[in-house]
């Protein structure tokens, strides 16, 4: 079966700098651009019209969908198929726990990543990066925290503190369960998710 990988953590984890490192790393791997209406950021989404996301949604394309920022944001079907096809390992980022069971049901081995950083760390990098809703990125960062306190039966394969592990290092750890097919999925302790 295919694998994919799923990376799941708040604003600002390192979901884009481990991604890049995993390309730098094996030409496999690819870096999944969600649905998104609406505006602001536009690096890693494939921008649609509200009219495209309700066809697909009603042909049953979408897996997940999301709101946030004021945007909608989805997963479809067919764009991840198109990357396993083509003989690709898909790498999803993923806001939500509910996503991760969502896009669960592609067809894949699916590795569960949990990149996590202290809220003060989200406020850094934020800032640093430029961007303009800076608050909105923290009350995410608090929502995700939450989240997985709701959903204390989410397991990870792997749980990276990402202000404590060099983005190379998380890239290769990822890919080394992804090669091996190893799965320990188990939830991530208070440790990994101190504040």
């Amino acid at each position: 079966m295919t694998p994919a990988v799923a990376l799941y953590g708040p604003p600002a984890s390192g979901k884009d700098t481990v991604t890049a490192e995993l390309l730098r790393l094996d030409e496999r791997y690819v870096a999944y651009q969600r649905l998104k209406v609406g505006g602001g950021r536009a690096h890693g989404y494939r921008f649609v019209t509200a009219e495209q996301f309700d066809q697909l949604e009603a042909a049953g394309e979408i897996l997940y969908s999301n709101r946030r920022y004021g945007n909608v944001y989805g997963v479809d079907r067919a764009s991840l198929a198109s990357v396993a096809e083509a003989g690709g390992i898909p790498v999803l980022h993923l806001g939500q726990v509910d996503a991760l069971t969502a896009v669960e049901a592609f067809p894949a081995s699916w590795v569960r990543v949990l990149l996590w950083c202290p809220r003060t760390v989200t406020a850094q990098r934020s800032a640093a990066r430029g961007d303009t809703d800076a608050g909105a990125r923290l009350a995410a960062w608090d929502e995700t925290q939450r989240d997985l306190g709701e959903h204390q039966h989410a397991g990870f394969d792997l749980a990276i503190r990402t202000d404590r592990m060099a983005p190379l290092e998380a890239a290769r750890s990822i890919h080394a369960v992804v090669l091996t097919g190893s799965r320990g999925r188990t939830a991530p302790s208070s440790e990994v998710m101190a504040a």
